[in-house]
């Protein structure tokens, strides 16, 4: 969309920003500034995001447009039908612009001596190599689908990626087949060092060398490969059978995912015609579907598992997770956290201190009862086992898992009957809502009293995704913020009762009014002289309600300074709807996760903490909380933290009407934020 055309609009239409944001992401590819490796990582994530992006947002809008709806006032003011065509342009630019930046990687890694190769540059020696790595490592893992007209083909797999291979036969025919790029296998394989040179060959390339031993019973003349992708429909289908349980059914559901409607089909430009019309035809694919001409390789997100080859230099440095200052590993979390509250921030801040309250919780006498809930599971997840030995010490375990996480389901599934197993109680969520809350109430024995200790997070409880997103965690005692976070609880259980809240902000029934409330105090403090001033950071923001608050809020005078990470539909500075409104964009090394809402100047200013990004699904139709900071410490901390992430002219990116994902450049002294906050807390530790 031009400037014009986007003024023409009150709002950014959601799949448009977030397919900006994905070009962010792609901006660190770009960036020589960035190590060569990470760069073709953040490639991987790219691809990921893309292919997640077509599964969820792509699908939802192709089938507004099969119910034969315009969905014109959910969409930004554009039609269902034109918006797909626009999404479907840019991601077509995207992609040409992703190989581009690809092969501009591929030739500075040759000049560092790695050598990505194909089955055409082979040398004896990897000749030998390769056939022997094949039949070792990957025949019994093949699956060869031999295609004719009489045979049905069989749903390809969801984001899968095949070679479609052409032979031409000494009787003049043609024989199609399909080639299951197997995922047990690494897609790089690191061939033996020449000269102190690196080699690797993607497996893709390895299969076209050894076709003469895949198809080796038929009589070809000539053979070809080329890779096609299929990407299907995410959205989770339940059936009604009352027999089933919760379990079960998810599980089911996410089996039936796998065979979803596809909703793009990606293919390597250079495919024979014939190949690619036979191939459309048997899948039922025709030209109203979005259908993307790739390169050779599809399936890019395996990236971000680029093997290092020890090349530490072509990598981030390393960061050693730091202690909060008061807050030991060594001693009880419950005696610190009795006396005043904690914030970890993570990565900055090791992730172990959520492992060790729970691990001290699931041994001490005195607790009686463990309530948490889960959202996002590592794959190999301490805080499970944590949790199930509680339960087998006999404390009281309740744990509200939601199944219903996108693309994590089976990790869920797969802790939830463990737990179930063990004697943990399990809630899966609220009919209607999922659980995205992160919060844990432990009550302990006390004298002939229980207290209450626990923690409030922005991120999940997830040791993998802690090492990489930032998030805060509070640990706090403080008796009515958690009598609040107990009544969540009961909630779940008892989701006929709407609780009463003084402290906490809980979705759905309350998040849209409290907020509305906080950012009117701000509006009349404009009013009254004493200016007001609101500084928020967030994932994404696309609730138009939300949106068109803030913009009142503008009209009033009210300065907004907005860090968003991900989809922003709010248009700033424009005259008259958001001048007063300013917003940046950090994508780094770290992923920005954290949801802070930051209400008034310094002194007298209300601090949340958030599971909760401002759009609709979180405010109407999920469980979250956002807790408040009452801790005078902390609040500067949280403070100090967004002012050194406002300063940051290295990795921010200006959002507004244009749109182009500029860098914000000015004459101050340089400033990467992630690099500054980690020094911020060493400097806090040490003195």
């Amino acid at each position: 969309m031009t400037k014009a055309e986007i003024a023409e609009h009150r709002y950014i239409n959601r799949e448009i920003s977030w397919l900006q944001f994905n070009a962010r992401v792609l901006q660190e590819a770009t960036d020589i500034s960035v190590p060569l490796i990470e760069r073709l990582r953040f490639l991987g994530i790219f691809s990921n995001n893309l292919d997640e992006f077509f599964k969820v947002r792509y699908a939802t809008v192709k089938r507004i447009v099969e119910a034969g709806k315009g969905g014109k006032n959910e969409l930004g003011g554009i039609r269902a039908k034109e918006l797909l065509e626009i999404i479907t342009k840019i991601v077509i630019d995207q992609q040409a612009e992703s190989l581009r930046v690809l092969d501009e990687i591929d030739k500075s890694l040759r000049e560092e001596d790695i050598f990505v190769i194909n089955e055409s540059d082979l040398n004896e020696n990897q000749k030998a190599f390769v056939r022997d790595y094949y039949f070792q490592n990957i025949s019994t893992a093949l699956v060869t689908i031999i295609l004719n007209d009489l045979v049905v083909l069989p749903n390809l797999k969801d984001s899968a990626a095949y070679l479609a291979v052409k032979m031409q036969m000494n009787d003049g025919t043609k024989q199609f087949a399909l080639v299951e790029i197997p995922k047990t296998v690494d897609r790089f394989v690191v061939l033996p060092k020449e000269d102190d040179k690196n080699y690797i060959i993607m497996v893709d390339d390895l299969l076209r060398y050894c076709l003469s031993d895949i198809f080796n019973i038929f009589d070809y003349k000539s053979v070809s490969a080329h890779m096609i992708k299929i990407t299907r429909d995410g959205e989770l289908d339940f059936d009604s059978d009352l027999s089933k349980s919760f379990i079960e059914k998810i599980s089911d559901s996410v089996k039936h995912r796998e065979v979803g409607e596809p909703v793009r089909f990606v293919y390597d430009k250079t495919i024979d015609t014939d190949t690619l019309e036979y191939l459309m035809e048997k899948m039922g694919i025709d030209n109203t579907d979005s259908i993307i001409p790739g390169g050779r390789y599809h399936n890019k997100r395996d990236y971000m598992g680029f093997p290092s080859l020890g090349r530490t230099d072509l990598l981030y440095d390393k960061i050693a997770p730091l202690e909060v200052k008061g807050l030991s590993l060594q001693t009880s979390i419950f005696d610190a956290i009795s006396k005043k509250d904690y914030m970890v921030h993570a990565p900055y801040h090791t992730f172990s201190y959520v492992v060790k309250f729970l691990r001290e919780a699931a041994l001490d006498p005195k607790v009686k009862t463990i309530k948490i809930t889960i959202y996002r599971l590592a794959q190999i997840s301490h805080v499970a086992s944590s949790l199930i030995n509680a339960a087998i010490n006999g404390k009281t375990v309740t744990v509200s898992i939601e199944l219903r996480a996108r693309f994590d389901e089976r990790a869920n599934i797969r802790y939830a009957q463990q737990m179930k197993k063990e004697g943990v109680n399990l809630i899966f969520g609220v009919p209607g809502l999922k659980v995205h809350s992160k919060m844990c109430v432990i009550e302990r024995e006390e004298g002939k009293k229980l207290k209450r200790y626990g923690f409030i997070s922005t991120g999940n409880f997830n040791e993998s995704t802690a090492k990489i997103y930032t998030d805060y965690t509070l640990f706090t005692s403080k008796q009515p913020i958690l009598k609040e976070v107990n009544k969540v609880f009961n909630f779940f259980e008892t989701n006929y009762r709407i609780y009463d809240y003084k402290h906490l902000i809980v979705s759905p029934h309350y998040t849209k009014k409290a907020f509305f409330k906080l950012i009117d105090q701000q509006i009349e403090a404009s009013k009254n002289g004493t200016g007001g001033y609101m500084r928020l950071k967030m994932n994404s923001l696309s609730s138009y309600e939300m949106v068109d608050k803030l913009y009142e809020a503008s009209c009033a005078g009210v300065k907004i300074d907005m860090i968003v990470r991900g989809i922003c539909c709010l248009i700033p500075g424009v005259k008259g709807m958001s001048e007063n409104i300013n917003v940046i964009s950090i994508v780094d090394k770290f992923l920005e996760h954290p949801r802070v809402y930051i209400f008034g100047k310094d002194e007298n200013s209300k601090i949340y903490i958030s599971s909760a990004d401002w759009m609709t699904r979180n405010i109407e139709n999920r469980v979250e909380v956002s807790c408040p900071i009452y801790s005078e410490e902390l609040k500067q901390e949280i403070i100090d933290n967004f002012n050194i992430c406002w300063k940051d002219n290295v990795k921010a990116r200006l959002i507004n009407t244009e749109n182009e994902n500029e860098y914000r450049i000015d004459d101050n002294p340089k400033v990467r934020s992630q690099i500054a906050l980690y020094d911020y807390y060493l400097d806090k530790l040490n003195n």
